[in-house]
């Protein structure tokens, strides 16, 4: 096991900066996520600690050992890709031996490797079967299996599941997390869906246009997002955002626009200051409206139901307020249908309030404490 560091880490590919001044610390044993929308730098990252890609300025150390003149061969990681990369000639069990074949291992070790690595991913029933007569959860798990025979310091995953259904993804997802907590080595795990990112990773790593946007547990990045970007990003579905305006002061100072009528939290007072008529974003989220006569402190959003998607549970309305689309998450009972006009309301503590130009968060010192 080891830590992997980047340390000022710049990409240029001719005049494109795919991933600009990263700098980011993976803990020894860790899971984490790089997630980041397509073209953000995530790939290229988890290529440059493999060691397919060349960095352009800063290091890359694996435990303490700067690896960025170091053969990939060398650096002791295993990297699982999107595709499975399987050899179509060869069985399940040559092929989960063949890496450790061309390292010229014992073949002793390698039969008690390649049986326990079945046993573990539940492949010992197909060790003599070939990739065409596997299904696509199975080939995922052989290809896994390749990797985890060589018992690297690292793994390297490059969205390993964006071949598979939606239930084959949830389960194998489930089986990922399993083995790491099993195995406890440490994993840079590459995706674009903030679900798979959300559900397993111990840190998530958010990134935009190249570079790191915030890094910290998934619970964290939800609740103190540090801009509307992660805010946009992290949570299904997306947060609302709404473009309001500040009126009065002190205890009567409230957000506002057409449909919407938010009561300043008083946590946000002095960050906001007594400017009237100040421009920022309010962000909220579609879980945290709930239908009803608005409570004293909680803001308030008029919207007409436009679509309503029953999702057994819960319905997701999508909706109208003032010309803006709002989407809201409310539990099934509520029986909501198309045309109907709804009053939803946001708890005064699930309000985020952003800076319209730079779009970073602005949130009291004190929340910046953990919780």
């Amino acid at each position: 096991m080891a830590t992997v560091t980047f340390d000022h880490v710049t990409k240029r590919f001719a005049d494109v900066v795919a991933v600009d001044d990263l700098n980011l610390e993976i803990g020894d044993g860790e899971f984490m996520v790089l997630v980041g929308p397509s073209g953000c730098g995530k790939t290229t990252s988890l290529r440059m600690i493999a060691g397919l890609e060349e960095i352009s300025a800063g290091s890359v150390r694996i435990g303490d050992r700067v690896v960025n003149d170091v053969a990939p061969k060398d650096r002791d990681i295993a990297m699982v890709f999107q595709s499975y990369a399987l050899y179509p000639h060869m069985t399940v069990y040559d092929n989960l031996a063949f890496g450790l074949k061309l390292r010229k291992v014992a073949k002793q070790e390698i039969d008690k490797r390649v049986k326990d690595t079945a046993a573990m991913l539940d492949l010992g029933k197909l060790l003599q079967r070939k990739p065409k007569e596997l299904s696509g959860g199975q080939r995922q798990r052989v290809a896994l299996g390749r990797a985890i025979v060589r018992e690297p310091a690292v793994f390297l995953m490059d969205e390993p599941l964006s071949n598979l259904d939606a239930k084959l993804r949830v389960e194998t997802r489930a089986n990922i997390a399993r083995l790491h907590q099993r195995l406890k080595t440490t994993v840079v795990y590459v995706t674009h869906d903030q679900v798979e990112a959300m559900t397993m990773g111990s840190r998530i790593a958010v990134m935009n246009e190249g570079r790191l946007q915030q890094v910290g547990p998934p619970q964290e990045l939800y609740d103190h997002p540090v801009n509307r970007f992660v805010a946009g990003f992290i949570g299904s579905p997306a947060m609302n955002f709404v473009d309001v305006a500040l009126t009065g002061q002190g205890a009567d100072a409230k957000l506002s626009a057409e449909g919407i009528t938010i009561p300043l939290p008083g946590r946000f007072r002095q960050v906001v200051g007594p400017t009237t008529d100040r421009k920022l974003v309010a962000g909220f989220r579609p879980e945290h409206l709930e239908l009803g006569e608005t409570a004293d402190g909680a803001a308030r959003v008029d919207v007409k139901a436009d679509v309503v998607e029953y999702l057994g549970n819960e319905e997701m309305i999508h909706a109208s307020a003032g010309g803006r689309d709002i989407v809201a998450v409310v539990d099934s009972a509520a029986r909501v249908r198309p045309g109907d006009i709804l009053e939803l309301h946001v708890a005064p503590g699930k309000l985020h309030l952003f800076d319209p130009e730079t779009g970073a968060t602005l949130v009291a010192e004190r929340e910046l404490l953990p919780a």
